[in-house]
C-alpha cells in the first residue's frame, strides 16, 4: 500500500476571524504543498481541521498514512473523542452538541478509506514540515482576504 506523510496546520488571524490552513504532503521523492482559507469568520480549530480534511480528500487512492498536526484538539478529537460522539448523537460528554461536527463529519468521510498513524507535533519547535505547514496557512489566509 502507499506510504504517504503529511503535515498539516491552521491559523486564524484573529481568532475567530479570517483563517487559513496548510497541508504538505511526501510521497516518495514527490512533495506537493496544499493551502486555502476563508475570508469570513472562522476559528483556528476549524481551520486545524480543514488542513488533514483537505489533504487526505486529495489523495486518489487508499493509502497507509502517517498523519501530523500541531493540534490536540485534531488529534484528540479523531483519536479518543470521536467514537464516544458519535455513540451519544454528536454529543460531549457535558451532553452538548460537539463543536464543528460538519467537519469531524467529514473528517471521517475523507479518512475512512485509508490507513492513518495520527501524531501530534509540538508547533513552533523547528520541524521543518511543520513549519512550512504554518507557512502555507498563513499564505491561504492571506489570499483569502486578499493580501499578498
Amino acid at each position: 500500500m502507499t506510504i504517504v506523510e503529511i503535515y498539516t496546520d491552521g491559523a486564524c488571524v484573529p481568532n475567530p476571524g479570517p483563517g487559513g490552513w496548510g497541508a504538505v504532503l511526501h510521497y516518495g521523492p514527490h512533495t506537493r504543498e496544499l493551502s486555502g482559507g476563508e475570508a469570513t469568520e472562522t476559528t483556528n480549530n476549524r481551520m486545524e481541521l480543514m488542513a488533514p480534511i483537505q489533504a487526505l480528500e486529495s489523495l486518489t487512492r487508499p493509502s497507509t498514512i502517517h498523519l501530523y498536526t500541531d493540534s490536540t484538539y485534531v488529534r484528540n478529537g479523531i483519536t479518543k473523542w470521536i467514537t464516544t460522539w458519535q455513540a451519544n448523537n454528536w454529543k460531549t460528554a457535558a451532553k452538548t452538541p460537539v463543536k464543528n461536527i460538519d467537519l469531524w463529519q467529514r473528517l471521517i468521510t475523507a479518512a475512512t478509506p485509508h490507513t492513518i498513524n495520527w501524531h501530534w507535533v509540538k508547533g513552533h519547535n523547528g520541524n521543518p514540515n511543520n513549519e512550512l505547514a504554518d507557512r502555507l496557512a498563513l499564505a491561504g489566509l492571506k489570499a483569502a482576504v486578499g493580501k499578498t
